[in-house]
């Protein structure tokens, strides 16, 4: 995304930005993988087949990797966490860019708004 300038239009940017931020719901920076798993059991169908369909979540604690099996029915639910993530993730990149611009661009403003008076 591009940043302007004008310390304004940077300011308005800003303002907007966080304005788009609202969470829809809860987020969850991880990971989701799907994968197929044997189960064990001799007589179950897996052993001859695909097997069974099972999803972890990998995510980063305390600088290791950690992983937790996501049951069946939360599936649906942890799935929207993580896209929710991946929504507001290059939204805070934004507004931490426009931020900073605006930190870069506040002298050269006052500056000029000393020259105007």
């Amino acid at each position: 995304m591009k940043i302007p300038k004008h310390p304004t239009l940077i300011r308005r940017h800003l303002l907007a930005r966080v304005k788009a931020f609202k969470l829809q719901r809860p987020l969850l920076a991880a990971t989701l993988v799907s994968f197929r798993r044997k189960c064990g059991r001799p007589g179950c169908h897996c052993q001859s087949g695909p097997g069974h369909r099972a999803c972890h979540l990998t995510f980063k604690e305390k600088g290791k990797t950690r992983s937790v099996h996501v049951p069946k029915d939360l599936l649906p639910e942890v799935q929207r966490w993580v896209r929710e993530h991946q929504r507001i993730k290059p939204l805070l990149q934004h507004i931490s860019h426009l931020a900073v611009a605006q930190i870069q661009t506040h002298s050269k403003a006052q500056r000029r708004k000393a020259g105007r008076s």
